[in-house]
């Protein structure tokens, strides 16, 4: 009798030992899986690393940059023979990257929804003609300037009639969409001028090529990147009239990573400091620096 309960008494112990033991495994599980994030969740866990400034510890991490730009707009960006991006800003690009102490990694898009992509994690920085407004960084944050561009008028080269935006009455003028130079249109020479059709386009070539064909009777543009489009598509048009104004683009990012902006602009003062921009400034635009 007495062996009967010894016994009864030990089965009991081991099972309570045992669902003890279940019980702490089964809650070890549980806390586990609480901290691994969802399948999916990276974006939305690099934005939120992002907005926190710890983007460039993300990017050395990564060991490379991942860079937005058009890859349409010689001489600055375009893809070359070999299927790579080249020109101004790519180069401009791989010595930041160096310096910084990774690669450069290219991503292209059309230029109406870069700042979008950047704000969304889709690239850690945009390098691609994004002219530096007060607008622009209200969302977005830049580095100091890395190049000037003065905009003019172009026209067919028979074309005497524009000869300023003031011209530009009862024409049709178009614009790269999503550009400084399609809101410059908008807010400041439409009011001033008066009444003329904006035609709006998903890069500058189509524009240059509408307005050879007679499609529109204007565009404006920056002086550099007029000579290669010109030249290589054999378009018959000219630039008139002093500049309209001069614009300064800058390395794009997204905000509030000082560590990040801090970092790009030591590299472009570096850039400048030992004569590799202007180097690259004679290659691409064969000229010394204008700022």
């Amino acid at each position: 009798m007495k062996s009967r309960k010894r016994k009864s008494l030990f089965f009991m112990t081991l099972i309570a030992a045992l669902t003890l033991v279940l019980s702490a495994c089964g809650n070890n599980a549980g806390n586990n899986a609480s901290q691994t994030p969802p399948a999916g969740n990276d974006q939305a866990q690099n934005e939120s690393n992002a907005s926190g400034g710890k983007l460039l510890e993300q990017i050395k991490s990564k060991g490379k940059i991942t860079i937005g730009l058009m890859g349409t707009y010689a001489p600055y960006n375009f893809v070359n023979e070999n299927n790579e991006v080249d020109g101004y800003d790519a180069d401009l690009s791989k010595e930041i990257a160096k310096r910084i102490g990774v690669e450069a990694n290219f991503v292209t898009g059309e230029f109406s929804g870069l700042i979008e992509g950047l704000q969304k994690g889709k690239y850690d920085a945009l390098i691609s003609q994004v002219t530096i407004t007060e607008d622009r960084k209200k969302s977005i944050d830049f580095s100091e300037p890395y190049v000037k561009n003065d905009v003019s008028i172009i026209v067919k080269d028979n074309n005497d009639s524009i000869q300023s935006v003031e011209d530009f009455k009862g024409k049709k003028v178009g614009v790269a969409l999503g550009t400084n130079d399609e809101a410059y249109l908008r807010d400041e020479v439409l009011p001033k001028v008066g009444d003329f059709e904006i035609v709006t386009y998903n890069d500058n070539l189509n524009a240059l090529m509408d307005l050879n064909n007679g499609r529109i009777d204007a565009t404006i543009n920056n002086v550099f990147a007029l000579k290669p489009l010109i030249e290589s598509n054999n378009l018959k048009l000219k630039t008139v009239g002093e500049p309209l104004k001069s614009d300064f683009a800058g390395v794009a990012m997204p905000k509030n990573n000082p560590d990040l902006q801090e970092a790009v602009n030591k590299a472009l003062q570096e850039i400048k400091d030992d004569g590799t921009l202007k180097t690259l400034y004679n290659k691409w635009f064969d000229v010394d620096p204008n700022f």
